[in-house]
C-alpha cells in the first residue's frame, strides 16, 4: 500500500526531528505600545517543546509503517 509508505515515511521525518531539535522554535511581532497611529513592535521568541518520548514512538511507528507497507506490495 502505498498510503502507508507515506505515513510511515512522514512519521519517520517527524520523529527524527523531534528527537533532533527537541522543540519548534519561531518569531512574530508583538505590539508593544500604541498611541495613535504610532506603533511599535518587538520580535518575540516562542518555543514549543516536543517531548523525546514523542520523537521516539514516532520513528518506531514510521519503521513499522514502512515494513507493513512494503510487505503488502
Amino acid at each position: 500500500m502505498r498510503i502507508l509508505l507515506v505515513a510511515g515515511t512522514l512519521l519517520l521525518a517527524f520523529g527524527l526531528f523531534a528527537l533532533s531539535t527537541g522543540g519548534i522554535r519561531y518569531t512574530r511581532e508583538r505590539t508593544v505600545v500604541q498611541v495613535g497611529d504610532l506603533k511599535a513592535t518587538a520580535p518575540s521568541h516562542e518555543y514549543i517543546p516536543l517531548p523525546r518520548a514523542l520523537g521516539g514512538v514516532a520513528v518506531v511507528a514510521g519503521i513499522a509503517l514502512l515494513i507493513v507497507g512494503a510487505r503488502r506490495r
